[in-house]
């Protein structure tokens, strides 16, 4: 079905404007394949001459890069977002999980805390989910710490909580097999 987007584009005979580039980099976030990331690549391009300040687009473009593994290239448009939001470094975040980097997912909650930039429900999902591919007791407790009080009764964070531990538990029961077992 997403890839009936690519088809209407290719009859379109306007520039798409800021909403659907929007729409467009989604999908091609979605589909991921060698279509998607030629029209992706192209589009940005003419993007960053024609809207190079709307950071919903540029968030937008972001998402799509990091789904395409372009870690690179989203770093590179995220710094150049003069005002960023919640909303930017959420997709920076869920991008560097996506791409296995779980400690620059959680140096981006730092750092957006020292902007002023108030963490939402969402963000702390982020930061959870970088703390279940870490399993690192400390670094968790620590995350869990700044999680205000109100969002615990949020299922969405419960359930992200109890996949952490449950991640930390399994990642400990990994580490005790493997001692258990070269242990003669």
């Amino acid at each position: 079905m997403a890839e009936k987007v690519f088809d209407l584009l290719d009859e379109m005979i306007i520039q798409p404007n800021a909403i659907t580039l929007t729409i467009i980099f989604n999908t091609c976030a979605q589909v991921n394949n060698d279509r998607a990331r030629k029209i992706g690549n192209k589009l940005l391009n003419q993007m960053l001459n024609n809207f190079p300040n709307d950071t919903i687009l540029l968030t937008s473009a972001i998402h799509m890069l990091m789904s395409f593994g372009d870690v690179k290239s989203a770093e590179q448009l995220f710094e150049s977002i003069k005002k960023k939001d919640v909303v930017s470094y959420g997709a920076m975040m869920k991008g560097y999980n996506l791409n296995n980097d779980p400690l620059r997912c959680l140096k981006l909650l730092k750092e957006m805390k020292q902007q002023g930039v108030i963490p939402n429900e969402i963000i702390f999902i982020l930061a959870i989910g970088a703390c279940s591919q870490i399993c690192m007791l400390s670094i968790c407790e620590s995350i869990v710490a700044q999680i205000p009080s109100y969002l615990f009764n949020n299922q969405r964070i419960s359930n992200a909580l109890i996949d952490m531990w449950a991640s930390i538990d399994c990642y400990k029961c990994l580490n005790f097999d493997s001692i258990s077992t070269s242990i003669p």
